[in-house]
């Protein structure tokens, strides 16, 4: 206790807190270096065997990790010596009768020296660690130099060259420098280096923005591929998101970020390694800079967490932690005891507005206010061109001429097709830019040739009219228009699917329960007390009660009790499965008929239920064979039909030159070149919805989406494809086509009883 005050005595930049006697009720301790010295300190005093006598001089270093480490050497003995409480068929219990977070959520493996190392969470997550096989090295003294001349880089925090092994094991900052750099260093000094070992994987997702194709999602990928370092992409065209593996010593999310960027996508970071448990927290009594800047050091000194995100506007903050070793109700303990008096801090757990379905109902109704101005355009120049004019005299006014042969129905087309084709297909000009920039084709350069050439064509048409009173020619005004209208549809139709198929994953994670009754237990198993909090604030290790009726809030193991256990919302089995102590139980199952006391062992994205959900997604990121087939053809499809409609020209240009055809088939004014421009446009018309590229990859994403709904998990398109080939099913499980419990479906009685007598005796046997 001596070193624990002097260490906040020495580190004045870190704020001791406060806390009140030790008692049932009293909060968790900080994890930081104060939550391992108060667990040592705590130990010691349980322990039989003095303590060696505390040093009288201060601890020199202002670091907390190097205090820590001070007071676990001189606590060691008495901390190793301390008995190891127990709980009648459970162990860890405090004898306060606190929960387990009164005392490191990793206990140590040899002694408090161990548990101390850990106390520099921070330090430890902003180096790496590599290895290489460095060859040539034949003496001591050339493992010497390969030691000075890294050691000498900027960045490198250590060093350790074997000359037996052939091995050099550096552990840097990834900030100052990287692995290539200092793999670089040593082959300068003309040693030879081999290609990393065990190099580091990490895994994040990305959401995607502007993809409209499978061209898209296939330049995406090989633009992510040619980034150094990743080793494997996977782009989801229906789920619009990125899953890349890559190698965190040769590149970073940033520059993944950057790559998709260029190539004319948006991006934004979904989840990136550890940063999968996210706690968003709502802070009241923040009024000042200094207030945020405590807030964050406290929160960043605590062991486990990963990451601290603010947004100031909202007074909220984000925090990515490691559930092993720390959770959401240390974090928010931490949060108030950060508060000086009079100042007083709450937080509070805060359900931010899920970016996705955020831009999703963008997405929708966009889509859709598009479209509705499309119609308002394109429905007059339908009724103009190919309605009106067959139901004379209604449609005769429109053949009026202004000025030689243009006429009113001409003007008008041409005046309500503008909008159209400029203003609400703007977005499909932008899109065509971006992929012929990028050296590739996408359906956006396909609509655009083929609403452009329509929309041209019929400009064209009308500047003959303007210029000759005897010039016969169709516009083509009604294609262009429609054309525009009918892909928005088909757009505003997939991204109606795609919402379905996101709430069908979001009813998954809803079967799990909203609130759980924490116990807090005493040294022999008995109840000191118990409070029903949120599920999302429970942490591993959590002792849970569980009454008859009631759901599992999380995965766990039995500790206390016996009961049964519907599980066939993961199973498919409508029998209830027998639960004992040392049994697992599964989050969003229904606890049928008995008490049991349950010890979390999943939290947040590691349960169950979170699992399936990932377990979805990624179905929905992986490619059916048909799909990989479509994407081929696709990559080669907008070139095709460009031949295609210069061929279209071709053969009826050098026909029409050559008098090969009757020269009755041109219409008047018009020759052999303007002829075969008509060919040739509407093969690109007809070409232009690119529907080969869509299909698949909505299809597989609605059926797997629909399938979780339905308790049916397809494992990608893969299985679907192949599903058509099946000619038996063999179930086995009762639950699976039936509900597993009888019901009434007849009644019939052999005596003189009324029928709503016997179903009262019935009733009250039953």
């Amino acid at each position: 206790r001596v070193i624990k005050s002097k260490f906040y005595k020495t580190n004045k930049d870190y704020r001791r807190p406060e806390y009140p006697a030790t008692s049932p009720s009293s909060p968790p301790p900080p994890l930081a270096a104060g939550g391992l010295l108060h667990a040592a300190s705590s130990r010691a005093s349980e322990s039989s065997t003095p303590s060696p006598p505390l040093p009288s001089h201060p601890i020199p270093s202002p670091n907390p990790s190097t205090a820590a480490r001070a007071c676990g050497r001189t606590l060691e003995p008495a901390a190793a010596s301390s008995a190891a409480p127990s709980v009648a068929g459970y162990r860890g219990m405090e004898q306060n009768g606190e929960s387990h977070l009164k005392e490191p959520l990793l206990h140590a493996a040899d002694g408090a020296s161990a548990a101390a190392a850990r106390v520099s969470p921070r330090k430890e997550r902003t180096t790496r660690k590599v290895m290489f096989n460095v060859r040539g090295m034949s003496c001591g003294s050339c493992a010497v130099s390969i030691e000075t001349v890294v050691a000498g880089l900027k960045g490198v925090e250590s060093i350790q060259v074997s000359t037996l092994q052939g091995q050099a094991v550096v552990q840097y900052s990834p900030e100052e420098t990287d692995a290539r750099t200092i793999k670089e260093a040593i082959e300068d000094i003309n040693f030879e280096v081999d290609e990393l070992q065990e190099q580091e994987i990490a895994v994040c997702r990305l959401r995607i923005k502007g993809m409209a194709c499978t061209s898209c999602s296939e330049s995406i990928e090989r633009a992510l591929l040619m980034v150094p370092g990743v080793k494997k992409a996977a782009v989801g065209l229906a789920l619009e998101e990125a899953k890349v593996h890559f190698d965190p010593n040769i590149t970073s999310r940033d520059l993944l970020i950057e790559a998709i960027e260029d190539a004319g996508f948006g991006a934004d970071l979904i989840s990136y390694g550890d940063d999968v448990n996210k706690m968003h927290l709502k802070l009241e009594g923040v009024s000042s800079p200094e207030d945020t800047k405590l807030i964050q050091s406290v929160l960043e000194t605590v062991e486990g967490v990963n990451n601290v995100e603010w947004d100031t506007s909202g007074q909220t903050v984000t925090v990515a932690y490691d559930p092993d070793v720390t959770g959401p109700r240390l974090l928010i303990q931490r949060i108030q005891d950060a508060a000086e008096p009079p100042k007083c801090f709450n937080a509070s757990l805060y359900s931010p507005p899920k970016q996705r379905e955020v831009e999703r109902h963008h997405e929708i109704m966009s889509y859709r206010n598009q479209f509705l101005w499309s119609c308002l355009f394109s429905v007059p120049v339908f009724l103009f061109a190919m309605v009106l004019p067959m139901l004379p005299p209604s449609g005769d006014w429109l053949f009026y001429k202004i000025y030689n042969n243009m006429t009113v129905g001409m003007l008008l087309r041409w005046l309500l097709c503008s909008p159209v084709q400029f203003i609400i297909g703007w977005r499909f000009y932008v899109g065509a830019y971006h992929a012929l920039k990028r050296g590739y084709s996408n359906m956006d350069v396909l609509v655009a040739l083929g609403t452009n050439a329509a929309y041209f064509y019929s400009v064209y048409i009308i500047v003959k009219a303007l210029t000759s009173d005897t010039f016969e020619g169709q516009d083509l005004f009604e294609t262009s228009s429609m054309l525009v209208s009918f892909i928005l549809l088909g757009k505003y139709l997939e991204v109606v699917a795609k919402g379905k198929t996101s709430d069908a994953l979001s009813k998954l994670t809803e079967l799990a329960p909203e609130t759980a009754v924490l116990l807090t237990l005493e040294k022999d198993g008995s109840v000191i007390s118990e409070v029903e909090i949120s599920t999302q604030l429970l942490q591993r290790n959590d002792f849970i009660k569980i009454v008859p009726g009631e759901k599992v809030p999380v995965d766990g193991v039995v500790i206390k009790g016996q009961s049964h256990v519907n599980e066939s919302m993961i199973t498919g089995e409508a029998r209830p499965i027998a639960k004992k102590p040392g049994d697992k139980v599964i989050g969003g199952t229904v606890n049928d008929n008995g008490f049991i006391i349950v010890k979390a062992t999943h939290v947040g994205s590691e349960t169950a239920l979170s699992q399936i959900v990932q377990l979805v997604e990624a179905a929905q990121l992986a490619r059916a064979p048909v799909q990989r087939l479509a994407d081929k053809i696709s990559r080669f499809f907008v070139p095709t039909v460009v031949v295609a409609a210069f061929l279209t020209w071709l053969g009826w240009f050098i026909p029409g030159q050559l008098h090969l055809y009757p020269q009755q088939w041109i219409p008047k004014a018009m020759d052999s070149f303007e002829l075969a421009l008509q060919f040739g446009i509407s093969v690109l018309v007809v070409a232009c919805p690119c529907a080969l590229g869509l299909a698949t990859p909505t299809a597989v994403m609605v059926a797997t989406g629909k399938g979780a709904s339905l308790g049916v998990l397809i494992k990608g398109g893969n299985a679907l494809e192949k599903a058509h080939k099946i000619k038996t099913i063999i179930f086995d499980k009762t639950g699976t086509l039936t509900k597993g419990k009888p019901s009434v479906v007849q009644t019939k009685t052999f005596s003189k009883i009324p029928l709503l007598e016997l179903c009262d005796l019935t009733a009250s046997a039953e």
